[in-house]
């Protein structure tokens, strides 16, 4: 049996992901282990994880496989500074010194990691980094042919391509390069609306339907040269990132009539113009991109990764267009999701390794590849500290109770099974409640997540209900795909677009207000009972007792901290927030029943907000 290793690190969100025989084993960020958000360190602790729970020690790793190839990327940014010198200098500064003292030495950081673990490897692999993305696009897709997307602000060179893959083959057809990227055109008014780049933009992407897309042409007449294919030439003269150290320069400023937003400063109609006005560019240079896929690759199916495919809006309005019959996205599209293609990436490509038929499913058993924790670790957790609990043998039993706190408003959050790969939250590491609610939302926002209150919430709803709920003729397991409420569903009110976020926010939009976003829109998660039982039969109780198989969903952490891991984390972010009651596998926990919870200072400055 062939067991690899991938990893990524040194950008931000570093992970790491174990197959063995082509069979996805086990995946986790790092941050999920230190607690500090978007780690980019060495994945050392995930690392540790992934080998603990594969059982491999001493020889038993056949390969190990890095995101991307360093000296490459290295080159890449050398070139860029050199062209742009004098400029750029103080980014130099900055910039090179860490390359030289730790980016250029991975293979030795690898050897050296595995052998505190007690593990060897003798083979060390360096995919490309879009090549990466693309195996983890493909390889776990549910299609046995499909055309390749990838993109993200910027890998080696490449920022965008098209492939096709076959079987356990997959080639890379296209690309755009360097220095034009849609992931940095996006982070580029991320940063410009206050927004911190790369953790902000699924902000900017729930801004923009409070705006008008009134800067379209703006933007597409002065800041890019887009071709019909979806390649692009972004105008250099408006962006700071080749010589500088912020995304936009004084020239963007002038073209949007103003600075930047400060960070934690009011979002105004300005804001929520150029949030929709970039989100249907972005729309646009998909579609155009997908179009030009479908023509070159003449495949019925699409597959995409990097961080530009976590946006679900434009997902949504892909698969509505027609474009592919079908289309699947990687739940961990970002560069944790590329620890897991650069291991697949060696499995098929490299070593020829067999991809099983995925008759029409895909191979990633609901992301869930994270650590899980016995009923007798959270026995041990709990009387050694003292937590009062009930505990609940019985399944139905215990799902029936969760379902009728929520029914009575209640918050709760939940932990349980393997702990999901990726940024979303899907059951497993979730705070829940009724979607039916109209205050849950901002009940949700600013006492439990404290965070923006414009931020809508995601359902997770039974799989064979979603049609029901929403214009959606298909599964959407990962919560990357946005489409409506369905028409009899939506409380019609006149859109009011002079309204400030704060009234535009509590208009009642749908029977189900809580998940309805202020442009009637939802980002989906569905749930089966094949993939998660547990999860499952709690929104099935739910709808025993209310009628509606749909409930909130959203991650379990605050504002700027990482989705819980442990019992612990997830004991400390509940008694830190208002939420209601927690579940740790089969035990409930009552928050009034709690002894009194005691910090030094204020815990919200442990986190950097994002």
């Amino acid at each position: 049996m062939s067991a690899i290793l991938g990893i990524s690190a040194f950008y931000h969100d570093s992970a790491a992901a174990l197959i063995r025989d082509g069979k996805i084993i086990a995946a986790a960020q790092e941050e999920r282990f230190t607690r500090k958000k978007h780690d980019f360190d060495f994945p050392y602790n995930a690392v540790k994880y992934c080998l603990e729970e594969a059982g491999i020690s001493g020889c038993g790793l056949d390969g190990v496989a890095f995101y991307d190839k360093p000296i490459t990327k290295f080159s890449r940014i050398l070139e860029t500074y050199f062209s742009v010198a004098p400029r750029g200098l103080q980014s130099f500064v900055m910039a090179v010194p860490l390359w030289l003292r730790q980016k250029l030495w991975i293979p030795m950081q690898i050897e050296a990691s595995l052998k505190r673990l007690g593990c060897e490897c003798q083979q060390v692999y360096f995919p490309e980094h879009h090549e990466s993305h693309a195996a983890s696009a493909f390889f776990p897709s549910p299609f046995e042919e499909a055309a390749v997307l990838t993109l993200d602000g910027v890998g080696e060179w490449a920022t965008s391509t098209i492939g096709k893959g076959s079987g356990n083959s997959l080639e890379i057809l296209k690309e755009l390069r360097f220095p034009h990227s849609l992931g940095l055109l996006y982070s580029a008014f991320t940063y410009y609306t206050g927004f911190k780049v790369n953790s902000g933009e699924y902000k900017l992407m729930g801004l923009a339907p409070y705006g008008e897309p009134i800067y379209r042409d703006l933007i597409l007449d002065h800041l890019l040269d887009l071709k019909e294919d979806g390649s692009f030439r972004l105008n250099l003269d408006y962006f700071g990132y080749l010589d500088g150290l912020t995304m936009t320069n004084k020239r963007f400023d002038t073209l949007f009539d103003g600075p930047p937003r400060s960070p934690e400063t009011e979002i105004t109609k300005r804001e929520m113009d150029i949030a929709s006005s970039i989100q249907v560019v972005t729309e646009e240079i998909v579609l155009r991109m997908a179009r030009f896929a479908r023509d070159i690759t003449g495949c019925k199916y699409a597959c995409m990764a990097g961080g530009v495919a976590l946006n679900c809006v434009a997902n949504g309005r892909l698969l509505r267009e027609g474009i592919f019959e079908d289309i699947w996205i990687q739940p961990a599209a970002g560069d944790a999701g590329g620890a897991l293609g650069a291991a697949l990436a060696v499995w098929h490509l490299a070593k020829k390794g067999e991809r099983k038929s995925p008759q029409g499913r895909d191979a990633m058993q609901g992301s869930y590849f994270g650590p899980s924790f016995s009923d007798q670790a959270i026995e041990k957790f709990l009387r050694d500290n003292a937590y009062p609990a009930e505990y609940i043998q019985d399944p139905a039993q215990r799902a029936r109770r969760i379902a009728e706190l929520i029914a009575d408003e209640n918050v709760v959050g939940l932990l349980q099974g393997r702990m999901e790969f990726g940024p979303r939250a899907l059951g497993n590491r979730s705070i829940i409640g009724d979607a039916r609610s109209p205050k849950m939302q901002s009940i949700m926002n600013l006492k439990i997540k404290y965070r923006e209150s414009f931020r809508p919430f995601a359902p997770s709803c039974l799989e064979e209900r979603v049609s029901d709920f929403f214009e959606l003729d298909r599964p959407s397991p990962y919560m990357l795909l946005v489409a409506q409420v369905q028409k009899h569903r939506q409380i019609q009110a006149e859109r009011q677009t002079t309204l400030n976020l704060h009234d535009q926010i509590n208009q009642a939009r749908s029977d189900v207000p809580a998940i309805t976003h202020v442009d009637h829109s939802a980002r989906i998660q569905t749930v089966n009972r094949e993939t998660n039982p547990a999860y499952y039969d709690i929104i099935k109780a739910f709808e025993d007792l209310t009628g509606y198989g749909i409930i909130i969903n959203t991650s379990f952490n605050v504002r700027g901290e990482p989705i819980v891991c442990t019992p612990e984390d997830a004991y400390r972010c509940f008694m830190r927030t208002e939420m209601d009651y927690l579940v740790l596998e089969s035990y409930l926990l009552y928050k009034k029943d709690q002894p009194a919870w005691i910090e030094t200072g204020d815990w919200r400055n442990d986190y950097v907000l994002d």
